[in-house]
């Protein structure tokens, strides 16, 4: 019965409820294990905190670096591709250039095995109608010149004579000049006229 009393008596030192009734408490009666399981949880815990922070870390580090490589691999192969489409652009060009040739080869060996030079001259007149539809195809047109007033932009004055035409119109077209779309491919050499001669 005493050590029933005796039970009863001892209160826990933490318990305020206890301490505000006035009940005696005795901070002796929490054994040491009890303490010391409760600081090793919470480090426990600290320690679980710091490893999930962690490892969270390292997951956003090599999710940065994947990104960053991804990124750094895409702009190669753009580069790649965009080498590949200059490198490769003028393919259609070469095709079309390459029928030409051919047709060139054709008159050239039939002019070897026939003496009649028309024929050879009408086979050359269908090989460059076949060379100006290509030309025409790709957008590539000759520069109107011959009675033309001289334009620097379009045309190349590689001398001067008189004529019947004003001063400062083409007078002769020594070369033909060509643009493609709104680029000039390469100018027309011109003759510029100085005016009537006195």
């Amino acid at each position: 019965m005493n050590e029933e009393m005796d039970d009863m008596n001892q209160v826990d030192s933490n318990d305020p409820t206890a301490q505000e009734q006035g009940v005696e408490v005795n901070p002796d009666t929490e054994p040491a294990e009890t303490h010391q399981e409760a600081v090793d949880q919470v480090l426990e815990t600290r320690d679980e905190e710091m490893d999930r922070l962690r490892e969270a870390a390292n997951s956003a580090d090599s999710r940065v670096l994947k990104a960053q490589a991804e990124a750094e691999n895409f702009r190669k192969r753009l580069r790649r591709d965009y080498e590949d489409q200059v490198k490769y652009a003028p393919v259609p060009l070469v095709t079309d250039m390459l029928e030409v040739r051919d047709n060139l080869l054709r008159g050239l060996e039939a002019a070897k095995n026939s003496a009649d030079a028309g024929g050879l001259q009408e086979g050359v007149e269908m090989v460059v109608k076949q060379l100006d539809d290509f030309l025409t195809k790709h957008a590539v047109l000759q520069i109107p010149t011959e009675g033309e007033q001289f334009d620097p932009n379009f045309h190349e004055a590689i001398s001067q004579m008189p004529s019947d035409l004003e001063s400062g119109m083409v007078a002769h077209v020594a070369q033909v000049g060509f643009k493609m779309h709104d680029r000039v491919v390469r100018p027309s050499q011109v003759v510029v006229s100085t005016g009537p001669a006195e």
